[in-house]
């Protein structure tokens, strides 16, 4: 599209472009005009020259770039559509090489996270608006960040076709929603009858916020004062890890949630995000598979699940090796690369955010109008990995509707404590009722493990972190879990069998007698640890750790083998 930015009329306006008279002829005119109507045309032609001057003046003042960027082109400034940061700077609606902010022309511009436009203006809680515009104006630029500048030259049915057109940025989520009314709200009642253990506290953040990492530090823009949950300082802290241990929070990172009045008060924004954040530890005990998926994957899924992929995710006691080992996980549930919490020196300006997870028990998941109000199950949790890791198998084998057909069985080895001391003697009596058996250990690769899991048809496990793959086991699977000595039936239930229910697997438990364990070659039979194991759990987790989870077994297969039996009749249901 040609512009006429600096080209010039080829004649004056006003006539001045006519024929000129020879000055003979004009002489002779001028003789037979009286001199009072000579001065009164005299008067008229200088007013119009002088007419003749101003538009000239006022045309170059408006196309010139130099005066493009001044007070004096407020007026241009005002009849035309706000910039959008979806789009590159270059418009065809002004000359090449002007700009309204600090940015140059043509950089990149991220379609999740983009650059601020500029110096804050003063009065304005949108960096990067020119002070041409009127508040009113502001509000309305704000409001449409997603609305790309269009030029104006575009006729109505051209503009209506290019706002139709797919913009990247408009599928990131929500826009930056600066402006809108600050909010906080906390959950921190982690109070729950019949679980032993307190959950964290979580914040849910909405408004212009604005995340500096290296000042540990999550900004509200909150002019009002409205919104609550800070204490006299303006401030609330939190350590974003979902386990409410008092052992473990120590070593989390603190991060402060802090009101200030005004944008001014806060740091400029680096990047914008249109997607929600979420700050998060994986201090504590992750790299214990359980933990991984308790503490920090299962929250997360909770709490950014619904979000399909459209989240940010800030990750707090950084492991770069704990983050690869998971990327198929984090990848699933964010469509962007995790950020660094603790190196990151930008500042990260979000519309909405969470510091800390929800959680709800360790694996197993239930209603709940805060922690769980979308009613997510295991099952839920079941098929999100399986698809996290590409698993295709979604049922076990049937007995009997193939000839020949041997179920598959996976026995998760131990090298620690709770070994199975008779594995062989187990694998190979499994083998005699038609199993085919493999025996492996879970180690750091995750994804092929996961893929073993899921070939299986029969998972067999003592008590332990190894039987949280029962994650990757297809629907109507059968999980057989040994349970060691020592009144282990809560913790049976609620940290492997209810979940394996939950998931629509087929659950089967097999408890270890005094004559199954080696706790029998370390302490007489007179000792609590066989007349009262009851009482070793309630003097805590440090005693019970020491004594009966120390423990290795030696299942009798006489009594064993009708288990075996139970799990080859639960494939034929």
């Amino acid at each position: 599209m040609s512009s006429t930015a600096y080209s010039r009329p080829s004649k004056l306006p006003g006539g001045a472009g006519e024929r000129r008279l020879p000055p003979r002829l004009m002489r002779g005119l001028t003789g037979k005009i009286e001199p009072k109507k000579l001065g009164l045309g005299l008067l008229a032609g200088c007013c119009l020259a002088l007419l003749t001057y101003v538009s000239l003046a006022k045309l170059f003042a408006i196309y010139s770039p130099v005066f493009a960027s001044t007070a004096s082109t407020s007026g241009l400034l005002q009849n035309s559509p706000p910039t959008s940061s979806n789009t590159p700077e270059k418009d065809a609606g002004r000359p090449e090489g002007t700009t309204f902010g600090g940015r140059k022309n043509d950089d990149p511009v991220d379609p999740v996270d983009f650059p601020e436009e500029g110096p804050a203006v003063a009065g304005s809680e949108e960096p990067g608006l020119p002070e041409a515009l009127t508040r009113k104006e502001n509000e309305a630029a704000v409001g449409r960040p997603e609305e790309p500048g269009l030029p104006e030259a575009l006729s109505s049915k051209e503009k209506e076709a290019a706002s139709a057109e797919p913009n990247p940025s408009e599928k990131e989520g929500k826009s930056s929603g600066i402006g809108a009314a600050a909010r906080m709200a906390c959950d921190e009642n982690g109070v729950d009858e019949g679980f032993p253990y307190a959950r964290p506290a979580v914040c849910e953040l909405s408004g212009d916020i604005r995340v500096s990492p290296k000042q540990k530090t999550m900004y509200l823009v909150n002019p009002s004062g409205s919104a609550v949950g800070f204490d006299d300082k303006g401030e609330k802290k939190l350590r974003p890890y979902a386990r409410n241990d008092d052992f473990l929070l120590p070593a989390v990172v603190e991060v402060t949630v802090k009101s200030v009045p005004s944008a001014s008060a806060a740091p400029q924004c680096t990047k914008r995000h249109r997607v929600p954040a979420v700050v998060f530890s994986v201090a504590g005990y992750t790299d214990n598979f359980f933990h991984d998926n308790t503490d920090v994957m299962i929250p997360l899924f909770l709490t950014a699940g619904h979000l399909k992929g459209e989240v940010q995710l800030l990750i707090t006691n950084y492991k770069p090796w704990w983050v690869q080992k998971y990327t198929p996980l984090l990848s699933k549930l964010s469509s962007y690369p995790v950020i660094n919490f603790d190196e990151d020196a930008g500042v990260h300006c979000f519309a909405e955010g969470f510091l800390g997870m929800y959680r709800d028990r360790d694996l197993i998941l239930s209603p709940h109008p805060t922690r769980n109000p979308r009613n997510l199950t295991m099952l839920d949790y079941n098929r999100f990995v399986r698809a996290a890791y590409k698993l295709r198998r979604e049922q076990p084998a049937v007995l009997g509707e193939e000839p020949g057909m041997r179920p598959q069985m996976l026995i998760i080895s131990r090298s620690g404590t709770r070994k199975l001391l008779n594995l062989d003697e187990v694998a190979a009596d499994a083998r005699s009722l038609g199993f085919n058996v493999t025996v492996a250990e879970a180690g750091a690769d995750v994804p092929a493990f996961a893929a073993l899991v899921n070939s299986a048809d029969v998972l067999l496990a003592v008590h332990g972190a190894g039987l949280t793959n029962q994650i990757f086991l297809p629907t109507n699977a059968v999980v057989l879990q040994i349970v060691p000595w020592g009144n282990m039936d809560w913790q049976a239930t609620n940290f492997y069998g209810q979940p394996a229910r939950d998931m629509q697997l087929r659950y089967l438990e097999y408890f270890v007698g005094e004559d199954e364990t080696s706790l029998k070659d370390k302490y007489p039979k007179d000792h609590v640890v066989f007349k009262d194991p009851k009482a070793l759990h309630t003097q805590g987790w440090q005693v019970l750790a020491e004594t009966i989870m120390k423990q290795d077994v030696q299942v009798n297969l006489t009594r064993f083998r009708p288990f075996l039996l139970q799990a080859i009749d639960k494939l034929q249901e």
